[in-house]
Order: structure tokens, then sequence, then C-alpha cells
């Protein structure tokens, strides 16, 4: 994925004249991240291999408007994956419901926990909450968002977007505790 920066430049300007051996290099060389980007908001694995071939598709038909001085192009296509994801979790549930939170309430697990649990199995966990909820929690958590942009990015209101990080946090708790107690 690392170019030196003229072969993305030159890169950029074979995919613009539609050279496919071009676009195929950038797919090959981009896949991996990006498919990793696509899982984190959808799933199953069928459902996100089609969510970013339709991404790049849309980096393909809008790699003129790339401009490398405004950003990276591995910045400009998770954008564009990203909404993608988006698109498709808007179209999939229509849109996510609206609720408000009224007593969030504070998520504690004890740091033992944590011992006995590996990393990929909490990715696991996450991958089997909801997709509005999983969507939050990883723009939130992972990503960094603030409460505001994740609202705007997904067109719901600010303590929807808490409602959904608490219940995240509420359903990985209760998921944690049992994967462990069962151990």
């Amino acid at each position: 994925m690392n170019f030196p920066e003229e072969d993305i430049s030159q890169l950029v300007k074979d995919c613009i004249k539609n050279d496919r051996k071009a676009q195929e290099r950038l797919y090959r060389n981009y896949y991996r991240a990006m498919m990793n980007l696509c899982l984190r908001y959808c799933q199953p694995e069928d459902e996100a291999l089609s969510v970013l071939n339709m991404a790049f598709y849309k980096v393909f038909k809008n790699i003129g408007q790339y401009d490398p001085s405004k950003a990276q192009l591995y910045t400009w296509m998770r954008k564009i994956v990203i909404n993608e994801c988006f698109n498709h979790l808007r179209l999939e549930k229509g849109s996510i419901r609206q609720v408000s939170l009224e007593n969030e309430q504070e998520i504690q697990i004890e740091a033992a926990v944590f011992e006995k649990i590996k990393e990929a199995e909490i990715l696991s966990l996450v991958h089997r909450l909801p997709n509005a909820t999983k969507a939050v929690f990883n723009l939130f958590i992972v990503e960094g968002f603030s409460h505001k942009e994740v609202a705007q990015m997904l067109s719901i209101s600010e303590g929807t977007s808490k409602w959904h990080l608490n219940e995240a946090r509420q359903k990985l708790q209760a998921m944690i505790l049992k994967k462990t107690n069962d151990s």
C-alpha cells in the first residue's frame, strides 16, 4: 500500500484514462485495508465485499476529482468507502430509528476479564452488534469521531448516537461476561 509519490501520481493518471491494469493495481493494493474498513460496518463478508466493490466503482468514476494537495490517496478513498458503508446501512434499514437516552449507565468490566479474552474475540463480538449500533460504536470508539460528527454522518440526533453507543457498551459487556464465565 505504500507507493512512492510518483508511483501514486502515475497510477492516478492511468486510472483517469480508464487503464484496467492500473485500476486492478489500485484495487489489489488497497483491497485489504478498505475491506477491513467495510467489515467494521457490514456483515456478513459477502455484504461487505459488495459495499467495497461499489465504493471502488465510485473511486474509479471520480478519481479525476482526487486532489493530492488536499489529501493522500488512501484518505480520499477511505472517505468514499466509509460513505458507501453508511449508504448501505441507510438502504438496508430504511433509516436508523431515532431514540433518546434517558439513563446512561456506566459500564463496568473488571480488568482481569480482558486478560482472558483476545482482541480478535472482542472484534467478533462487535460484529454481532446490530448494524446501526455497530456503526456508531466504530465511528465513536474506533474512528474517534464525536457524537455530533456521528450524528451528522448517519443523519441521526446526537442523543440517538449516544443511545447506540450505550447500547453497544451494554451488549458488549453482557457478551464479554458471558464468554468469560463460560470459559
